[in-house]
């Protein structure tokens, strides 16, 4: 039984938003004070990531742990119309994992960032292993490896010129 009428609940769930939550913003503050560029929403991505950063060749999805179907103490499933929201929510799950695939395969990194994570108690821990993470992710894809002449007639760039 449903506490609210028909149409309160209607109101309710017209509310929710699915861009520019708060767990999304905090993330996009936490990034952009620490200099990381992004981009919001791309439509040409699979599943219009929440953030993209192209220079790491990464998206970021913050997802709702009871939207998402997140195993964590945050998410229950409702007590009214269980199958449909049990159908509802494996539906997301799928659907989440689907689109991560094809980013894959599109050489994009995938990271998803979940609503319980941003809890003030463990907010920070997360921010910081996020930008950490980034910055992981841009040294393997940007590292030159660089293969020393075997012989030692070679000109340093930094060597003088004898007069």
């Amino acid at each position: 039984m449903d506490l609210f009428t028909k149409e309160k609940r209607s109101k309710i769930m017209a509310a929710i938003r699915s861009k520019n939550t708060r767990p999304e913003l905090l993330v996009r503050r936490y990034l952009f004070a620490c200099g990381f560029r992004y981009r919001l929403n791309s439509p040409r991505l699979p599943g219009h990531p929440d953030i993209v950063l192209r220079k790491y060749r990464t998206c970021i999805f913050v997802n709702g742990c009871f939207w998402h179907g997140h195993d964590c103490p945050a998410f229950h499933l409702p007590k009214t119309n269980t199958d449909f929201w049990r159908a509802k929510i494996e539906r997301n799950r799928i659907r989440d994992k689907d689109e991560q695939q094809a980013l894959a395969r599109m050489g994009w990194h995938c990271i998803t960032v979940w609503e319980c994570q941003l809890k003030p108690a463990v907010r920070e821990q997360t921010l910081e292993s996020l930008a950490y993470t980034l910055n992981r992710i841009y040294l393997q894809d940007h590292s030159i490896r660089y293969k020393m002449p075997e012989n030692d007639d070679w000109d340093m760039a930094a060597e003088t010129l004898e007069r």
